[in-house]
């Protein structure tokens, strides 16, 4: 496959995995907010979906298209100050995406223990991240 091919698929895939983090941490706002048990499974359900059949595929095919995306010049991408701070980032965004994975779980067993303005503030962390990411990739600053 071209590199073009790769480097398309990994834009598609992140934007699918960006798009479940934005959604999620939303989810966990209204959530937070439920009052009523038919509410409360409504979003146990629409939680795990979208972590299970989007947010966690999305992320497994931005890793691995990103990594053979890499593979055509590692050893270039890997002197580059750019591409560890990029790396950096996207730790970070993974260890975000874990952190769902254990608020999601404490939402399913009835253990939340954050306000629906908790979550309203955790869901902006993915917008700085992205950010980060984009400028570095297409600006390249050092």
């Amino acid at each position: 496959m071209s590199r073009e091919w790769v480097e398309a698929l990994h834009i598609i895939s992140l934007v699918c995995w960006f798009a479940a983090l934005f959604y999620l941490p939303r989810l966990f706002v209204y959530h937070a907010m439920a009052d009523d048990a038919i509410s409360d499974e409504r979003f146990k359900i629409m939680e795990r979906k979208l972590y299970r059949g989007i947010a966690t595929p999305a992320m497994i095919a931005t890793l691995v298209f990103g990594i053979w995306l890499a593979s055509f010049a590692t050893g270039h991408y890997l002197t580059q100050g750019w591409f560890k701070t990029k790396l950096l980032l996207v730790a970070l965004l993974i260890a975000y995406h874990f952190t769902c994975r254990h608020l999601m779980r404490q939402f399913q067993a009835g253990l939340n223990s954050h306000s629906d303005l908790f979550y309203r503030w955790f869901n902006e962390a993915p917008v700085l991240l992205l950010i980060g990411i984009v400028i570095l990739v297409v600006v390249k600053p050092y």
